[in-house]
């Protein structure tokens, strides 16, 4: 696929590992030229790593494109809540989001190798899957059928095992524990017994200090 050809068609995703994704183009808006893509994020404004990593993304491919097309880049809830920036660039509302693919388990189970699994891929290995040994291909034909094209766009390598409110000396311990925990991980600690509630990462601080929750994972401490 030439340079124009992907501008055309592709977007941009982010997560364990950071992806940008983007729509078929819906038709962003163009003056002489010049093209304006909408960016969505489910990372808070700023947060060091991921959200300013979007916002490196974006000003990249300013650069790359002697500003022909700018990004601009709108955090968790400014345009779309976060959980929602999956189904606003498959339908158009936005062009780009950065997200984890594992926020999308409800769109297809699959999602989830493309970001982070319980024992799974470290980051180099999940760097060589995608782009030398065929993730690429699998993950392009996985999410074609939500109308998007996706891309790394970072690799946090893998996550703590979590934090939690009391002490953890037993799988015992986690049965009733109500537990932050997205994709196959969260899966597994539900078959121990623990409640698993998806949270986006702007609301996990409060939810831990008001008791809402017990326990967490998060890319790092």
């Amino acid at each position: 696929m030439d340079r124009r050809s992907f501008l055309k068609k592709a977007g941009l995703t982010a997560g364990g590992a950071a992806t940008i994704a983007a729509a078929a183009f819906p038709a962003p808006a163009i003056s002489q030229g010049r093209q304006e893509l909408k960016m969505v994020t489910t990372w808070p404004k700023n947060l060091p790593g991921l959200g300013t990593g979007a916002q490196r993304v974006a000003d990249r491919i300013t650069a790359m494109t002697e500003g022909r097309i700018t990004v601009k880049l709108f955090a968790a809830g400014e345009l779309v809540p976060p959980f929602e920036s999956f189904d606003a660039v498959s339908q158009g509302t936005a062009d780009i989001y950065h997200g984890a693919e594992y926020y999308w388990v409800g769109k297809h189970k699959a999602f989830n190798f493309f970001t982070a699994v319980p024992l799974g891929m470290t980051a180099p290995e999940l760097n060589a899957w995608i782009h030398h040994l065929g993730g690429q291909a699998l993950w392009d034909e996985l999410s074609a059928g939500f109308n998007i094209k996706p891309m790394l766009a970072g690799n946090t390598g893998v996550q703590m095992g979590g934090w939690f409110a009391k002490e953890i000396n037993s799988t015992e311990d986690i049965k009733g524990l109500k537990f932050r925990m997205p994709g196959i991980g969260g899966e597994v600690l539900r078959r121990l017994g623990a409640n698993v509630v998806a949270l986006p990462g702007g609301e996990i601080f409060p939810a831990l200090q008001s008791g809402a929750i017990d326990g967490t994972e998060w890319v790092g401490p």
